[in-house]
């Protein structure tokens, strides 16, 4: 009695099948160009949600939307009795109070969106599992959120400046395109800091201390030229490079009559553009690259 030997079965190719019926991977990463295209439209995504956190960042607080004002003004204050009166800094920079204003204000910028950028995933991941969207939408709103929260600052800092007897002046239009230029870092950095926050949570307590020995290296509240006459000739060379020095400087040289065009480090325009184009686009492509792992694990 002999036994019939049947055919092995030919192993499915599950890959051919789907291509063949328009399927794709789920969650794959777009190209940029595309990518570019979906956070153009979920613009209305971004600006909302940056707008409700910005409602709901002091609502439990008493003074409310007041805090968006008084946290940098008060951190001013400190500033100025430690480095204005025990310190001495005042005596060798003219109009010190709005120039440690001008700093703190346009340093908090840089600071917060590195703080809330860092957390743009990793503390939103229940809205990143549920829903399909760019994930960069998270970090730019949150970057639009500070943005946000400065444009109230930076109206309390006019009134101050008048205060303090410097007059408005066509000079001022200069604040805008800084402004623009220090946006476009500061939502690079976002960017990068969000995806490296979204893999290594620790990163978020390490951050503070970053934040703050960039701060000392930034000249918020001194003169930085000041201080590096008396520093080694590679380091009075690289410290007018800091990209978060180059914003302040010329900020306070829109704003203020004191601070002189001869205190600027050479070519500090192209200095900021460089610094806001690389930033932006390198943080871009850096979180672009792993846009499929959010989320997941």
């Amino acid at each position: 009695m002999s036994t019939a030997v049947m055919p092995a079965e030919e192993p499915i190719d599950f890959t051919a099948l789907a291509l063949r019926h328009g399927l794709t991977v789920s969650g794959a990463r777009p190209g940029i160009r595309a990518y570019l295209g979906q956070l153009a439209d979920h613009r209305h995504f971004i600006t909302a949600f940056s707008s409700a956190r910005l409602t709901s960042q002091y609502g439990q607080a008493r003074l409310g939307q007041v805090w968006q004002v008084a946290t940098p003004l008060l951190n001013a204050m400190v500033f100025y009795l430690v480095f204005g009166v025990l310190l001495q800094s005042n005596r060798r920079v003219p109009d010190y109070i709005p120039f440690l204003v001008t700093g703190v204000f346009i340093w908090t910028f840089t600071q917060s969106s590195v703080t809330v950028g860092v957390r743009a995933i990793s503390g939103n991941v229940g809205l990143v599992r549920a829903l399909h969207f760019p994930r960069a939408s998270l970090p730019l709103a949150l970057c639009l959120q500070q943005l946000q929260q400065l444009m109230f600052s930076m109206l309390v800092l006019l009134v101050i400046l008048i205060g303090f007897g410097i007059p408005p002046t066509v000079h001022w239009l200069l604040a805008a395109p800084v402004l623009v230029l220090q946006t476009m870092f500061n939502a690079g950095l976002a960017l990068a800091v969000a995806r490296a926050g979204s893999r290594t949570p620790d990163l978020a307590q390490v951050m503070p201390f970053i934040l703050r020995t960039w701060m000392y290296l930034s000249g918020v509240m001194y003169s930085l030229a000041d201080k590096a006459k008396h520093m080694p000739e590679a380091i009075q060379v690289a410290l007018p490079l800091n990209p978060a020095a180059v914003y302040l400087d010329l900020m306070r040289y829109a704003l203020l009559d004191s601070f002189r065009a001869d205190q600027l480090p050479p070519h500090v325009w192209l200095l900021a553009v460089a610094w806001a184009v690389g930033v932006a686009g390198a943080g871009f492509v850096y979180f672009w690259m792993a846009e499929e792992t959010y989320g997941r694990g």
